[in-house]
């Protein structure tokens, strides 16, 4: 998750950096708005925003540790907490426009899956 928090805010700028190269690319020497620009720029990174992901990824790792610091029947709990860490991994990967962040969500699902594993022996 902590690399995911450092490549989102780096996904935007690289996309500005890359749409303003292509378009000066393509348009040679053509004057573009650069207000059109930055709305295309603010569309794309609405689009790909992952910040409640990562907030309710978050939350639902305090509430793992709580409710195994509290004990009793902690299997079923645990369980669906799981799998909504695992619906908010799948959202990012889906939202990701950038292979870093894809590769970290993948291993953050492969550790995800991990606790899921041994959540299976709880009760």
């Amino acid at each position: 998750m902590e690399e995911v928090k450092v490549y989102a805010p780096q996904v935007v700028v690289e996309y500005q950096e890359k749409l303003n190269n292509r378009l000066k690319e393509l348009l040679d020497n053509v004057d573009v708005d650069p207000q059109r620009v930055a709305m295309e720029v603010a569309i794309f990174a609405d689009k790909g925003c992952i910040d409640e992901e990562l907030t309710r990824l978050d939350s639902h790792l305090i509430q793992l540790r709580e409710i195994l610091e509290n004990g009793g029947q902690v299997g079923r709990k645990l369980d669906f907490l799981v799998q909504e860490m695992n619906r908010e991994s799948n959202t990012i990967a889906s939202k990701a426009n950038d292979i870093r962040i894809v590769k970290a969500t993948i291993a953050l699902k492969s550790e995800i899956e991990k606790i899921r594993e041994q959540i299976q022996n709880l009760e």
